[in-house]
């Protein structure tokens, strides 16, 4: 599930192709401390949770309209010239905010905690563990969504084909706010 398309992979590898690898990395900082701290979140109220779901609901919508904004900026962005780098870069805050508006965050942490939460323990320090065992597993699969969108800069080098690019990223990226509120 860390390596599927989503919110995080998608804008890492959008990111990733017009920034670079390494100036993505604050950004990727920013979404492991957010996704952890989310999870954390989660798995102290996963009862109150489905108690509250019209909340949470509002909040998948609140990251869709986000996640959809940030699809807009990314698909109209102007193609880089040859070693240019925008500086519009997104960065640590950026990343941490996303995560708390990511629909697919909060359904991929209910799963983990009422369907494998006992596995680890029921305690919060099996949780906790959970949650490093997950941004174990999710950190690796944003830095290789980020350093494919760098392999897709190379490939896409007139501007003609950025521009394809941007677009092709940014569609992306709203086909998954799409289906965060269609998920059927």
């Amino acid at each position: 599930m860390c390596f599927s398309p989503g919110p995080n992979n998608v804008l890492c590898a959008a990111h990733g192709s017009q920034h670079g690898f390494r100036q993505s990395l604050s950004m990727i900082s920013g979404m492991a401390l957010g996704w952890s701290t989310l999870g954390l979140i989660v798995a102290v109220a996963t009862g109150a949770i489905q108690e509250f779901q019209r909340a949470f609901d509002l909040i998948t919508y609140v990251g869709v309209a986000y996640i959809a904004y940030l699809s807009f900026k990314i698909a109209t962005s102007k193609p880089l010239e040859k070693g240019e780098r925008s500086e519009e870069r997104l960065g640590f805050s950026t990343g941490v905010a996303l995560q708390f508006v990511n629909g697919k965050a909060y359904v991929h942490f209910g799963v983990l905690m009422t369907s494998f939460g006992t596995l680890f323990g029921t305690t919060l320090s099996g949780k906790v563990l959970l949650i490093l065992l997950n941004l174990a597993c999710g950190l690796p699969a944003v830095m290789t969504w980020a350093a494919f969108g760098t392999v897709l800069r190379r490939a896409f080098a007139t501007p003609e084909s950025a521009k394809l690019l941007n677009w092709g990223m940014g569609s992306m990226l709203f086909a998954v706010a799409i289906w965060l509120v269609f998920p059927y």
